[in-house]
């Protein structure tokens, strides 16, 4: 079996699905999962993906704000839209897909868009902030409750935070910033475990190696400035971890026209 599988933050799916349709064209995956896609479902551009051969979607939209989705060449089942923090916000959805190969099996896909958390790490002065922690609060438990990751299972999305030291620019400069502090990296590394999760990009792209996969757009040379952070994850829980074989970021994406300044990442297992 084979199969390749792209994460990517679009940033609105409607205003940049001609890079959409230009990523699919030179990757050609099986799977594209895509957060704040910032439109309702009868909105998306599913005509445009079926025309490239993507005909089956898994989408959990909301109007302007928000948004994942699961694009595929394979048909997709068992849907599920997971409500975190009774906020009612479309942050997660999850489908199985059958892999093609000698014996077909299926993979369960779980597309995430963890909350930002503001500009204050502060729970007191910044509810969303306390939002984001109750929300991986939550994945933890969900994981160790309900053995997500005990069977064939593939997590991917943009989960707002940079755990490591090389996954951001300057770990001191950020140990303060939302997105890096000591309590976010705390609560995603705990969901990490309760799964328990191998994350895939670490596997193949280990420390100290620098990895980012956002830039952002307040900097006016994102390349030559390189003030990146490690945003976008793709974790594979045990059964998969021996099928996993490379690991692309593309990082040309954030120089396209109109970029999102979050770029796709590209799991393939074989």
């Amino acid at each position: 079996m084979a199969i390749r599988l792209v994460t990517w933050n679009i940033n609105s799916v409607r205003l940049r699905i001609s890079s959409v349709e230009r990523l699919i064209k030179m990757y050609s995956p099986d799977v594209l999962c895509l957060q704040e896609i910032k439109c309702r479902e009868a909105e998306f551009p599913s005509s445009a993906l079926a025309d490239l051969g993507y005909k089956h979607f898994a989408i959990n939209a909301q109007k302007g704000y928000h948004g994942v989705a699961i694009i595929s060449r394979l048909p997709l089942t068992n849907i599920l839209k997971k409500n975190f923090c009774e906020m009612g916000d479309a942050r997660h959805v999850s489908a199985d897909v059958e892999v093609e190969g000698a014996d077909k099996f299926p993979i369960r896909i779980h597309n995430f868009y963890v909350p930002a958390g503001g500009d204050v790490p502060d729970v007191e002065l910044n509810p969303k902030f306390g939002h984001k922690l109750n929300f991986l609060r939550e994945m933890a438990l969900w994981f160790e409750s309900d053995g997500v990751a005990r069977n064939n299972a593939i997590l991917v999305g943009d989960l707002n935070v940079a755990p490591l030291v090389n996954d951001v620019w300057s770990h001191k400069s950020l140990l303060s910033v939302v997105s890096h502090t000591p309590v976010e990296v705390q609560s995603l590394s705990h969901a990490l475990a309760c799964g328990p999760w191998l994350d895939a990009i670490r596997h193949v792209k280990p420390e100290p190696e620098r990895v980012y996969t956002w830039w952002s757009y307040r900097s006016p040379n994102w390349l030559l400035a390189n003030k990146g952070r490690r945003l976008d994850h793709i974790w594979l829980s045990e059964p998969l971890t021996h099928l996993l074989a490379d690991v692309t970021i593309v990082q040309e994406t954030r120089g396209w026209e109109r970029p999102s300044d979050h770029v796709p990442v590209i799991v393939d297992l074989n």
